[in-house]
């Protein structure tokens, strides 16, 4: 079988790899149906997150199930599912809680570019969908495996209810989806911080109000102008810098809520500042499994389409040019059939 793999920066290979077995009575094997190339891979891919050795890559995928453990019992051979990028036992504490992606159990996945996948606490992790899906569901039913789950997270976390003010800093897939939930949950106005135009039609799409191309002071001038001096009720933070959590934070009114699920890279944050700005910061990996369930219903249901983030599709033996299309922005979300 051959796979992703990431020797160093910019260097990606599709080469022979061990195909997966079953090693534990709670796996399963999956046949990849679709897999793609995420935005936080791009941060080993440009050397910003190191490596110490060849390294596989991929944690977006769904599937038919092709085996599964003895102690397997929630799933079976033949059928479709789709996990979260994080394995779970769903059972333990913080899974109870709704934070599958803490589990006290909980490994990486990272072999998802390739033809098989093994997935640990297969019955905690994978989701069936109510039959085999026709093509054109796949693509938004990959998206639930991380980023639509993910800007779902993110609005979750920053309390987007029904008629409020919601900024979504970040115009990458996250960031697109994190529009999509945001209006899914009925956000009143959807303000998307964006400056590339086709970018910024598909944030229309998704139910974006607003866009606002402007960044630093004159982005925060901005957002307190669209909203009569307030602020919004909830930001979004789809990135991971220092500058897009600042601007957030900066975007968000008294008593409003920041819900960053962009992988932090060098962002520190000022404790009195915060202090007094009476702004609440929730987020982290995003509980993917918790959403599963829901997420499958609206694309089986076709009430969304979140797979209108992929807009490259490549077959995955040329999985180097999906890296290299994403980091050099020419495509958002680069789409892998194996």
């Amino acid at each position: 079988m051959r796979g992703a793999m990431l020797y160093g920066p910019y260097d990606v290979r599709f080469e022979e790899r061990d195909a997966p077995t079953i090693l534990e009575p709670t796996d399963a094997i999956i046949r990849i149906s679709a897999t793609c190339v995420c935005g936080s891979d791009l941060w080993l891919y440009r050397g910003v997150t190191p490596i110490s050795a060849p390294t596989p890559m991929g944690h977006e995928y769904c599937g038919i199930v092709e085996a599964v453990g003895v102690e397997v019992s929630s799933i079976t051979p033949g059928q479709f599912v789709i996990g979260s990028f994080f394995t779970s036992d769903n059972t333990c504490p913080h899974c109870l809680a709704g934070y599958q992606s803490s589990c006290l159990h909980r490994e990486n996945i990272n072999r998802a570019q390739a033809p098989l996948l093994r997935v640990s606490l297969a019955d905690g992790t994978l989701v069936a969908t109510p039959d085999i899906p026709t093509d054109d569901l796949i693509p938004s039913l990959l998206a639930l495996s991380d980023v639509m789950a993910t800007g779902w997270f993110a609005a979750d976390a920053a309390n987007v209810t029904p008629g409020k003010v919601v900024v979504v800093v970040g115009d990458g897939a996250v960031g697109l989806l994190a529009m999509l939930s945001a209006k899914q949950r009925g956000a009143g106005r959807i303000i998307a911080m964006s400056r590339h135009p086709a970018r910024q039609q598909l944030a229309l799409e998704f139910g974006a109000t607003d866009i606002v191309p402007e960044r630093g002071d004159e982005g925060v001038a901005r957002i307190k102008e669209l909203t009569d001096g307030i602020g919004a009720d909830a930001v979004l933070e789809c990135v991971g810098t220092q500058e897009a959590m600042m601007q957030a934070i900066r975007f968000t009114r008294p008593g409003g809520y920041v819900g960053y699920i962009g992988v932090p890279h060098g962002v520190t944050l000022d404790g009195q500042d915060l202090f007094f700005r009476h702004v609440r910061l929730h987020g982290g990996p995003a509980p993917a499994r918790r959403f599963l369930p829901e997420l499958i219903e609206l694309v089986w249901k076709k009430q969304i389409n979140p797979g209108k983030v992929f807009d490259l599709t490549l077959p995955l033996d040329q999985v180097a040019e999906g890296y290299r299309a994403m980091d050099e922005r020419r495509a958002i979300k680069a789409l892998l059939l194996p």
